[in-house]
């Protein structure tokens, strides 16, 4: 082998940013991660979980909510207050249609992905036909005061419940009236502060879960508005909650990094009476929890530390292999640097700027694997901004280190670069 330097590059500072929402595509093998800085990105389960699109994101554009409707098109929804159909096969945005209501918060597809509804700033539910070529507004549900967290639909597409500050509202589909509204603290005594519903699912047996701000898991029943079962998982809040496609195991995430499963078990052996009872409680996170997802195989949750967690069920595993092995996705699958080798440079690339350093050196020679004096440090020479909204996809710099190029979305930049004795000068072609 022939001898060779190992440089430690520690000086490439990128933040990778958090996960903000999850969804799974319903009888398919795709899940869609949605970012803080509004990428999107597509992983396939069938190919052990294997990145296969990315979105890039937009300076204009969060992220809020995702979901799958009509097949394999995917929606997002986020502050903006726009719902816009990714196109996945230019990773771009396809269209994009206002919602009318001030910032969406939260938005679902019913169970045969026809219909949308979301959730917004000014207290309403509005309801969206998915058409040919995009989606088309239907009408309001019963509009209250105060923004609509969470949303979910009950199975048979009839109802609605939707999780608020303090109240839990369930809609009839087909007049779009509120028929039960529940104080979510209406047993607890003396509460002060507001109690923030921030995740809520609809089961077929018409039982409501909720999470929220006070770290419990509430189970209710909505026809008559009480509380089947409370648990409290956490000190703090429990921010995601999503539930199985049979609807016998429940994971929650909390903002103390925590994930924590519920399954649906029979109170005695051969009993037909069944519980939820918390079972296994996860510390992979160091973060807040923001979104949770649930295959038929795994737990998935992705937090505000960036990582995207796959754990397998080991019930549901017939034998030990790489699909029973616990998943942990911590750095971008993109490639961000780009070598100069003859001229000793280094590109690398941000969400809206690019940075160009050239290596230090040393005049030392020593033993395998110690560390060299350097008689020159690393040197910053340059940094390239971006103009626009739009983050940057990729980039990279030509061998002889005498070109830049970059690309965003829409549009492609080269750039030719020349060193003099007095620095860098960059000039647009």
């Amino acid at each position: 082998m022939g001898e060779f330097e190992v440089h430690r590059v520690r000086f490439f500072g990128l933040v990778p940013a958090g996960v903000r929402c999850l969804a799974c595509q319903p009888r398919g093998a795709r899940l869609a991660l949605a970012r803080t800085d509004g990428a999107v990105e597509i992983y396939n389960f069938a190919a052990n979980y294997f990145q296969e699109k990315v979105i890039p994101g937009h300076e204009a554009r969060s992220v809020e909510a995702l979901c799958w409707a009509a097949g394999e098109r995917l929606f997002g929804a986020g502050l903006g207050g726009d719902i816009t159909e990714y196109d996945l096969a230019r990773l771009c945005v396809a269209r994009s249609v206002d919602g009318c209501g001030g910032p969406i918060w939260s938005m679902a597809a019913n169970s045969s992905g026809t219909q949308l509804a979301i959730g917004c700033e000014d207290g309403s539910v509005k309801l969206f036909q998915v058409v040919p070529g995009g989606i088309q507004f239907e009408r309001n549900l019963d509009r209250r005061k105060g923004r609509i967290l969470c949303l979910s639909w009950h199975p048979s597409d009839t109802h609605i419940a939707a999780g608020s500050i303090d109240i839990l509202r369930v809609f009839d589909v087909s007049s779009g009236q509120t028929i039960q509204r529940v104080m979510v603290n209406y047993h607890v005594q003396k509460v002060k502060r507001e109690c923030v519903v921030w995740s809520i699912a609809f089961l077929s047996s018409g039982t409501v879960v909720t999470s929220d701000s006070f770290g419990r898991v509430q189970f209710w029943d909505w026809e008559r508005g009480t509380l089947l079962e409370s648990h409290t998982v956490s000190t703090s809040a429990v921010l995601s909650l999503a539930v199985s496609e049979k609807e016998d195991s429940i994971v929650v995430g909390t903002s103390t990094g925590a994930t924590y499963q519920f399954q649906l078990l029979p109170v005695k052996m051969g009993s037909l009476e069944k519980r939820w009872v918390r079972t296994k409680p996860f510390q992979h996170h160091t973060h807040d929890v923001r979104a949770v997802a649930h295959s038929s195989t795994a737990l998935i949750s992705g937090g505000l530390d960036a990582q995207l967690v796959i754990r397998p069920l080991m019930e549901k595993m017939q034998k030990k292999g790489y699909d029973a092995a616990l998943r942990k996705f911590t750095f971008p699958h993109r490639r961000l640097v780009s070598c100069a080798r003859k001229v000793r440079l280094l590109l690398f690339q941000f969400s809206q700027h690019l940075e160009l350093w050239r290596l230090g050196s040393t005049n030392e020679t020593g033993k395998d694997g110690e560390v060299l004096p350097l008689c020159r440090m690393p040197e910053h020479l340059v940094q390239l901004k971006s103009k626009g909204p739009e983050h940057i996809y990729c980039s990279c710099i030509s061998p002889c280190g005498s070109w830049v190029a970059y690309s965003t979305a829409s549009r492609f930049h080269l750039y030719r670069v020349r060193y003099d004795g007095d620095g860098v000068s960059i000039k647009k072609v």
